[in-house]
């Protein structure tokens, strides 16, 4: 039986432990800051660019891997006759997703592109588990159908500090961003279906931490929780205080916490903190 392998784009926030273990092959994504262009993983990391986004002169600008890229790594890990589940993040932030249908059309390799709906740590949690499904002599199809479970089951909450970035990139209006400013209005998002959608808008660190404490209790109350990840963009304040409040309801868990990669932390600029879980 053909062996099948795993590629996904470099907005994965998977550990280098899980890369190695199940040899996942990174696809990654670019970032243009003042004119010079990083490559994720290769020219720039998660820790350095928040600071150089800081000190950019612009908003910087963020691009999905070439189709090419997505061509030459399915056509090498099929040349031993594998398979290729290709997994990205979801389409309504980035073409990725395209970029791999189209190379997977134009690949001498059986490709399956599956969007996960959602990225970063989420993405993670849908991948680890499609590996191992796939470990014990699963098919694609398996692997996929376990991917939905876990989307199903997943949850991704995102406290954006600041909306000068989005307000930048041209996700929401000048005059909201600007509003936000005057009246120090927070955010809170949560991805579901595929998008990103404001659940919640206070004046003040208060009404984010508010929020948190609900969706705390929330989870105390749910299903048994499998996973948890915390990302963000230098928040280490609002990290601790998300892990002091979890820490509670899961003396035991083991959650990993990690800055963001450039092309999220572009869009929810600095201050941004994610927490990221699925539940049995």
């Amino acid at each position: 039986m053909a062996k099948v392998k795993i590629v996904c784009d470099s907005s994965a926030g998977l550990t280098e432990e899980d890369i190695q273990k199940y040899n996942i092959t990174i696809i990654p994504l670019t970032v243009m800051i003042d004119g010079t262009v990083y490559t994720e993983r290769e020219t720039i990391t998660n820790d350095q660019f928040p600071e150089m986004m800081k000190n950019a002169k612009s908003l910087p600008k963020t691009s999905q891997p070439p189709i090419g890229k997505f061509v030459d790594a399915f056509d090498k890990l099929g040349e031993d006759g594998s398979e290729v589940l290709c997994v990205t993040m979801m389409a309504s932030i980035s073409g990725t997703v395209h970029a791999a249908e189209q190379a997977a059309e134009l690949s001498k390799t059986k490709v399956t592109v599956y969007d996960s709906q959602t990225t970063d740590q989420g993405m993670a949690f849908q991948i680890v588990e499609a590996a191992q499904v796939l470990e014990n002599g699963g098919t694609v199809e398996d692997a996929v159908a376990k991917m939905k479970d876990v989307l199903a089951k997943s949850k991704l909450y995102l406290a954006i500090d600041n909306l000068k970035n989005l307000v930048a990139g041209g996700r929401i209006s000048k005059f909201a961003g600007a509003l936000s400013s005057l009246l120090n209005i927070k955010v809170m998002l949560q991805v579901y279906d595929g998008e990103i959608h404001v659940i919640m808008k206070g004046r003040g660190t208060k009404a984010i931490h508010k929020e948190w404490d609900q969706i705390l209790d929330e989870m105390a109350k749910g299903p048994k929780v499998k996973a948890i990840g915390i990302s963000h963009v230098q928040a280490d304040k609002e990290v601790n205080r998300l892990k002091e409040g979890l820490a509670k309801i899961y003396p035991d868990a083991k959650i990993i916490v990690r800055e963001t990669v450039p092309i999220i932390a572009t869009h929810t600029g600095l201050g941004a903190c994610c927490l990221l879980y699925y539940t049995e």
